[in-house]
Formats: C-alpha cells, sequence, structure tokens
C-alpha cells in the first residue's frame, strides 16, 4: 500500500528526504540549499513549504513540494507544485497522479484556489486537468512553461468530515 506523507510526520526520514530531493532535483553545489529548505519546512507554521514522501513499506518511491516560490519570474503566483517524482520502476502505475491528487487535496484544505507549476514536459499534465498558461524564466533566463490547476475551495456547508 503507498502512503503519501508530510515529512514532518516522521522526523526520523528528514534526511532521507533531503537525500532524495537533493540527488533527484539538485546538483553538486547546492545540497545545503535542499537541507536548509526542507528543515525550515519543519519548522514554521507557514502552510508551505511543504515536502511529501510517497511511501511502500516505508521505502520511498515517489515525492513532490508544496512551494512558495518555484519560477523566480513569477512571484506572483503560489503556491507552486514543484519536485515531482517517480522512481522508474513505479512508474505507469498512477503514482505521479496519486502525488498530484494529494497535493490539490492539500492546496484545497490551505484555502487556495489555484495550483502553479513549471516544467518543459508536454502533453504530460494536460493529462491530469491541468492547464498551460503561458511561458516564464528561470534566473538563469531559461524558458519553462507554467501550467495551472483551478483547485476550488469548498465552502463550510459542502464539507464532510466522512459521515
Amino acid at each position: 500500500m503507498i502512503r503519501i506523507i508530510d515529512i514532518r510526520e516522521r522526523p526520523d526520514l528528514q534526511k532521507a528526504a533531503v537525500d532524495y530531493f537533493w540527488q533527484r532535483w539538485g546538483s553538486d553545489s547546492n545540497r545545503n540549499f535542499y537541507r536548509d529548505c526542507i528543515e525550515r519546512s519543519c519548522d514554521t507554521q507557514c502552510d508551505v513549504p511543504r515536502f511529501y514522501l510517497a511511501l511502500e513499506d516505508d521505502q520511498i518511491i515517489g515525492a513532490y513540494a508544496l512551494l512558495r516560490s518555484d519560477l523566480n519570474s513569477r512571484q506572483d503566483l503560489f503556491p507552486w507544485f514543484a519536485c515531482l517524482f517517480v522512481e522508474p520502476e513505479h512508474r505507469g502505475k498512477r503514482i505521479g497522479a496519486l502525488l498530484q491528487d494529494h497535493a490539490i487535496v492539500q492546496a484545497r484544505q490551505k484555502g487556495y484556489e489555484r495550483l502553479y507549476l513549471c516544467t518543459d514536459l508536454t502533453h504530460y499534465y494536460e493529462k491530469t486537468n491541468w492547464s498551460y498558461i503561458g511561458k516564464g524564466y528561470s534566473i538563469s533566463d531559461d524558458e519553462t512553461r507554467i501550467y495551472e490547476y483551478k483547485v476550488g475551495v469548498p465552502s463550510d456547508d459542502t464539507y464532510t468530515d466522512g459521515k
């Protein structure tokens, strides 16, 4: 069974989470960036940043993050769905879609109406109802695609607690 957890729930996995995100998205020169960001996410009362792990029998098989900013040129947009990764041997099992669904629920629960992501991929996020909204640029002037997901925020009268 696959469980998705906020690393705040499992302090024993914090170092493994840092290594996981850094090894998939980082470079030789930025491990401290990932460590600091993940450690601060565990210390803050703010709703973002948050880092999530997909676990199967306590083995990390995927991850994602919710961030305040993932694209420097678009400080007007937030929060960002970022760092989605599913281990190659677990791809094709809809785990990426499961992680996206989890992020959408988290964003909705935090009161956000929209969620954003930037990527070079085409035809992947469209399959899960993300809408391409334009181009953006990284600090190094690389062009990237920006997508939006309309989360919608449930009103008090539509909330149910499972009863």
